[in-house]
């Protein structure tokens, strides 16, 4: 425990979607002084999210699907590209993201690589993700993939160049950080 926190309180704010609660403590300042600070934290539990590649044809497969949020904050239609991604619910983080990628792109990988785990937003949600990579070939596909009815999900599979993707960034046409974060990886470790 950090001795510099006492006396947290939280209030639950909402528990419609996921949990919302309002956080009441004492935090301790470099200074020594001890300070009441309020802070709401947004609870959606942790997720997973991976980038399938192809070394053979230097591709990787990216999901298209309406944001609302992004949609609600200037994203003219709403539509982002990103990598393959679901919330672990009760799986550990290589089981859902073999199933995600399985739903999503429509690939059963069998080899994945967790490559790191980042918090994307700590300044208000508790999300933990966990990075990996995958290869992919045809013989992987065992789908048209597109996500779940039941989940309202419609995903569009998108297998592009990589150097298209990476110049993607660039253009502002992929701005979903997760997303950046793996095709940067890949670029970096020079896997394609």
């Amino acid at each position: 425990m950090n001795r510099r926190i006492r006396n947290i309180e939280s209030t639950l704010l909402s528990d419609n979607w996921y949990r919302l609660h309002k956080y009441r403590f004492d935090y301790q300042r470099n200074d020594g002084q001890w300070e009441t600070q309020e802070r709401e934290a947004y609870d959606r539990g942790n997720g997973a999210t991976v980038l399938l590649y192809s070394p053979i044809k230097q591709t990787v497969i990216l999901t298209r699907q309406f944001r609302l949020p992004t949609y609600i904050n200037g994203n003219e239609e709403g539509f982002l590209i990103e990598a393959c991604a679901g919330l672990l619910d009760q799986d550990n983080a290589e089981d859902c993201i073999r199933r995600e990628a399985e739903e999503e792109t429509g690939y059963r990988v069998d080899q994945i690589q967790k490559i790191f785990e980042a918090y994307m937003s700590p300044g208000s949600v508790t999300e933990l993700v966990y990075f990996f990579v995958a290869q992919y070939c045809e013989s992987m596909k065992v789908s048209e993939g597109g996500g779940l009815a039941h989940e309202q999900e419609n995903i569009e599979v998108l297998e592009l160049p990589f150097t298209d993707a990476l110049a993607m960034i660039e253009s502002g046409e992929i701005r979903d950080g997760k997303t950046i974060m793996l095709l940067q990886y890949l670029q970096l470790k020079g896997m394609l």
